[in-house]
């Protein structure tokens, strides 16, 4: 399990709507430099989010989940049900400065989580960048 949190200088209301608006979720989803395109995003409980992550490099990923969990406007479950398998769990909790986000990702398969733990590691922490910017930029 890998577990960061960011404070982000908005309410909880106004970093949750990042999340649940299929533009603003593509716009700032992914590490740096990533780009999507979504076939399929149901945000609610049980829905499908089905897309495309373009990398800088060129490669494309396709990324198959569901939404395990929506508590607007407090928490996301993503259930990454494509390899490598994963539960992320994001959590916004009211505070003096804001909201701060807590990520926790756990990896069915431990061995997996280590041998990519030099790419999800900062690549988590990028996102939160991302979702900090998309936030703050409406």
């Amino acid at each position: 399990t890998f577990e960061t949190s960011r404070e982000i200088p908005a309410p909880p209301e106004e970093v949750f709507a990042a999340f649940s608006d299929p533009e603003r979720l593509a716009r700032w989803w992914g590490p740096a430099g990533f780009t999507n395109t979504f076939a399929v995003c149901e945000f609610k409980p049980g829905g499908r989010w089905s897309y495309v992550m373009h990398g800088p490099n060129g490669g494309q990923y396709r990324n198959e989940s569901v939404f395990a969990e929506v508590d607007a406007p407090r928490k996301v479950v993503v259930q990454h049900v494509s390899e490598p398998k994963y539960r992320l769990t994001i959590t916004l909790t009211p505070s003096a400065g804001g909201t701060t986000v807590s990520w926790s990702q756990a990896f069915e398969k431990p061995h997996v989580a280590s041998r990519i733990q030099h790419i999800v590691v900062p690549a988590n922490e990028q996102n939160l960048d991302r979702l900090t910017a998309e936030t703050l930029r409406v």
